[in-house]
């Protein structure tokens, strides 16, 4: 297998569960039309990117969202990555997830966010996932037939130990629903897509909700895909917009044989291992 068709939705995120979920059913479903064999979908796409909110979302695995994921997933044949939601597991913990489908509607993934987004800029974003939610503890790959995939959530993506235990797990795509901040997003977004892209030699994919200015807090949306090589494949805008782009995955072997950067690890003096 040589191509794969990687469909973004970079879609708007209302106040309503159900009309979001809706909203992505209709949106995945014109990316299958133009030929999505992997779609993925943006961060708490079921729910606005607030921490008050993560309680009142919140679903044990199995409820109504992840029902609906894996419908969508089996009935247009496709790998879904469902972005994320808030999951409640049997202690009532609230956890930032990302569940990922099969062709057929199965579970083959799910990365609990492992690094909470607590931050204080001076005169710009503050935010604390902390108040609410609880961090998750492990690293996440699973397979397809295009190839091992590695998953993060957003913050996540900005530890470079992380990418790098996903490829030394054979990962050949790093995966990320996220929703960076007009703050963050600018000074950060594409200089970690590339640079994770360009360390561990794989294609790196964001996908962000859409911009809403009038949110409590507002997207940087610019969803994108870069390749090994660090060179951006495509990128979207700020508004609600679905994009299907065929990547080339022999694009990665070709860049490991040229520049053999992971060859070179000196194992013999550094190494970085799963605790």
């Amino acid at each position: 297998m040589d191509k794969l068709n990687v469909g973004l939705i970079q879609m708007d995120v209302g106040n309503k569960k159900e009309e979001n979920v809706d909203r992505a059913k209709v949106l995945i479903k014109q990316a299958v039309v133009r030929g999505a064999e992997l779609v993925v979908l943006p961060e708490m796409f079921n729910c606005p990117y607030e921490s008050h909110n993560f309680p009142k979302f919140a679903e044990k695995e199995g409820d109504y969202t992840w029902q609906q994921l894996a419908k969508i997933a089996s009935e247009n044949e496709i790998y879904l990555v469902g972005g994320s939601i808030p999951e409640k597991d049997e202690q009532d913990r609230i956890y930032n997830t990302s569940y990922v489908f099969d062709d057929t509607g199965k579970q083959i993934g799910k990365h609990r966010k492992m690094h909470l987004f607590d931050i204080d800029v001076e005169g710009g974003q503050t935010f604390k996932e902390s108040d609410t939610l609880t961090a998750g503890d492990k690293v996440t790959v699973f397979d397809t037939p295009f190839g091992k995939m590695g998953l993060v959530v957003c913050y996540d993506f900005r530890f470079p130990e992380l990418s790098r235990l996903l490829v030394q797990k054979g990962a050949k795509f790093i995966i990320v629903p996220g929703a960076f901040n007009m703050t963050t997003g600018p000074a950060h977004w594409e200089i970690l897509f590339r640079t994770r892209a360009l360390d561990n030699q794989v294609f790196t994919i964001g996908v962000a909700p859409a911009r809403k200015d009038d949110g409590g807090y507002v997207s940087y949306a610019n969803s994108l895909i870069v390749d090994p090589w660090a060179s951006i494949v495509c990128r979207l805008g700020d508004r609600e917009e679905v994009l299907v782009q065929e990547i080339d995955l022999n694009k990665i072997e070709k860049t490991r044989q040229e520049l053999p950067l992971l060859q070179h690890i000196r194992k013999d003096i550094y190494t970085l291992k799963e605790i």
